[in-house]
């Protein structure tokens, strides 16, 4: 039977390992002398939440599985962690007891922190849903918008491809999703559209500008997901564009539910009908879901219960396909033509 364990007042300490930079990498905690890591049962983004604020760090921008920054080499402390959110270090959330676990390392968890340097990060707010909103920047430990002076098309993308989009579909000026409270952190931002971070594109500096929050910028972007390989634009196989590339998602778990949320995504009222066992043909990219499981709810597939990103038990043969109830006006038109990105 899972126990609430309440370490001491002191807590434990927590390090990243194997990342690329200190804001990521295999979670290790310090318990009894010695460095161990934890197992990614019921690892998931509020647990990742608690790790990264304990670092000085926002919060978690994802967390992983499956050893993703390497496996380790100490023992297994932590299983079965349960985090509220609230929790101020990670031996204050439910869990097994340490040492006590039936997992190997190479089911280590890791983490992403949202970064608190000048690289910044962006986040959407005031739209409708998750792919639109009033453009907001991180900086120096706090959040502010962005002035629309020489905003384009390429800045849109450069903000949309930070959030996982593809890129954007439109840009607004004028607070066209209502006025910002913070800083207005940038101005006269000129972006090439090959940049990873709008911090990397020209502007005046941060905090440098002649505007007010009536000139707070926003972005449309292209949502994260497409029908493949259907007769029209209302069917085919689903296929959801994350970290720079289009992949399919595995039928394990695939509901009318989760084919609802798909096709609200693409803007029609609901599903008709969904398929497994690549009824609309195979897929050629990664299989970047499986196990998703949606109320029914929710804006974006992305906001349901899923294995973390991967399904490595999974096989093309069992891509996943959508028949989207249709709107009015809707001829044939097949959207195979997007399958060659």
């Amino acid at each position: 039977m899972k126990i609430e364990i309440k370490n001491s007042a002191a807590g434990i300490q927590v390090r990243l390992v194997g990342g690329e930079d200190d804001t990521q990498g295999r979670v290790e905690i310090y318990y009894s002398g010695q460095w161990g890591t934890v197992c990614d049962d019921w690892w998931d983004i509020v647990n990742a939440n608690v790790v990264c604020r304990m670092l000085g760090f926002e919060g978690a921008l994802r967390y992983s599985c499956c050893a993703e920054y390497g496996q380790g080499s100490g023992p297994i402390y932590l299983d079965n962690v349960e985090c509220n959110g609230t929790e101020k270090n990670l031996a204050d959330c439910q869990h097994n007891g340490y040492e006590t676990h039936n997992c190997k390392h190479i089911e280590d968890v890791g983490v992403k922190c949202i970064p608190t340097a000048d690289t910044g990060q962006v986040r959407l707010v005031g739209g409708e849903d998750d792919t639109q909103g009033r453009v907001e920047f991180y900086y120096n430990g706090q959040w502010g918008t962005v002035c629309d002076d020489l905003w384009d098309i390429e800045d849109a993308n450069v903000v949309c491809q930070m959030l996982g989009f593809e890129g954007g579909s439109n840009y607004s000026c004028c607070a066209g999703y209502g006025q910002g409270s913070g800083p207005i952190l940038l101005d006269d931002v000129e972006c090439n559209g090959t940049e990873r971070n709008l911090a990397d594109c020209q502007h005046n500096g941060y905090k440098t500008h002649d505007c007010s929050h009536s000139e707070d910028v926003g972005v449309e972007c292209i949502p994260t997901v497409r029908l493949v390989g259907g007769g029209d634009e209302t069917q085919g196989r689903v296929e959801i564009y994350y970290d720079g590339q289009w992949g399919t998602v595995c039928d394990y778990s695939w509901s009318i539910e989760n084919s609802n949320v798909v096709c609200r995504m693409l803007g029609f009222e609901g599903a008709l009908d969904y398929s497994c066992c690549a009824m609309y043909g195979q897929g050629s990219g990664p299989i970047l879901l499986e196990n998703v499981q949606c109320d029914g709810t929710e804006s974006n597939l992305a906001d349901c219960r899923h294995h973390e990103y991967g399904a490595p038990d999974c096989g093309h043969h069992q891509d996943v396909g959508v028949e989207c109830i249709p709107t009015e006006g809707i001829t044939s038109a097949s959207t195979d033509s997007t399958s060659s990105d």
